[in-house]
């Protein structure tokens, strides 16, 4: 039977398929933008309204051109477009851990690893972004959580930003870490996956086998199902809070055993 509703009503089903919402439900109407690398002129926009028609906007209104230097054009484009979503075939990667409370986290370190748990975290290649990584690691936190600094049972070494992966390697052996975070936002021309692609061989030529630390990674432009192809153990993306991070650290480092379970 449907489940009821606040007012005993049967609630209403989802439909299976969909399309985007503007002025009317069902309308498909969204909104793009991009850069054509032409100067602003009417042929540019022309050839705008054409790229928006291929990716099936139909029809299509220029709102918004704006020309950025002599050689490239900004768009935005709004329209209808023609393909609907299947939700039925939508795949998403679900949290396989618990959320602990810094408390439950302190106990499972402390009771199961019996010392602190080391993370040592950077920003590695040319990235000078350290927002990621101090909204996990630093004991301000993000989103109203604090971060793994704050947990007594976490030592945390942040190396910060522009580290070199060889001195990551070299700083993860010197402080026996058990977990390597890497926070990644540039992403041009693939840099993130570069990086941290160099950064899992590394350690585990550096390394004997099976005693490679913990490879956590996290950025905005990573797709999360992405760790095993990127020799990693996790990965993070956007909207990723400490206490996250800490809930995965203790699923994968200091899980109750079998025993203990039952």
């Amino acid at each position: 039977m449907p489940k009821a509703g606040k007012q005993g009503a049967p609630a209403k089903r989802q439909p299976d398929i969909i399309r985007p919402y503007g002025d009317t439900t069902g309308d498909g109407m969204v909104q793009v933008s991009f850069t054509l690398p032409v100067p602003h002129d009417k042929r540019a926009e022309g050839a705008a309204l054409q790229l928006a028609a291929k990716m099936g906007l139909e029809p299509a209104l220029l709102v918004h051109a704006k020309p950025m230097g002599p050689d490239f054009t900004f768009f935005v484009v709004y329209g209808s477009a023609k393909h609907l979503v299947d939700l039925r075939e939508v795949t998403v990667v679900e949290r396989e851990f618990p959320l602990l409370s810094p408390t439950e986290v302190n106990k499972a370190i402390k009771s199961r690893l019996r010392r602190k748990l080391v993370v040592v975290g950077a920003c590695i290649g040319t990235d000078a972004h350290t927002v990621g990584i101090d909204a996990i690691l630093n004991i301000k936190g993000f989103a109203g959580e604090k971060g793994l600094e704050y947990y007594r049972e976490v030592k945390v070494v942040n190396l910060g930003a522009q580290v070199l992966v060889p001195e990551l390697v070299e700083r993860a052996r010197a402080e026996k870490a058990d977990a390597v975070m890497v926070s990644q936002v540039v992403t041009q021309r693939d840099a993130h996956i570069h990086n941290t692609t160099t950064m899992s061989a590394a350690f585990r030529e550096a390394y004997p086998a099976g005693q490679v630390p913990l490879l956590v990674v996290g950025g905005p432009r990573f797709e999360e199902g992405s760790a095993p192809r990127l020799g990693v153990d996790r990965i993070f993306g956007r909207g990723t809070t400490p206490g996250e991070v800490a809930s995965y650290l203790v699923h994968a480092l200091a899980a109750p055993t079998t025993k203990e379970k039952a």
